[in-house]
């Protein structure tokens, strides 16, 4: 295909040409609040989870008083 250019956004050296930087202008802010916003979320759930694992203290697992002897097959 000879002749044919690919049309970009980016010129040879990879740099944003100055049409992408007007396209994406618009949504700069709002990609930005909502990108925090999904972070803020995730984080949230995570310290949460994190709160209440810590809570726990397994009274209701029966730990054994004495180690369960190893049967070897001989």
């Amino acid at each position: 295909m000879a002749g044919i250019e690919q049309s970009s956004y980016y010129d040879r050296r990879y740099r944003q040409s100055p049409a992408l930087i007007r396209a994406r202008k618009p949504y700069l802010v709002k990609n930005a609040v909502l990108g925090i916003g999904i972070f803020a979320f995730a984080a949230g759930i995570y310290a949460y989870t994190l709160k209440v694992v810590g809570q726990d203290e397994f009274e209701d697992v029966k730990v054994p008083d004495v180690p369960a002897k190893r049967i070897n097959k001989n």
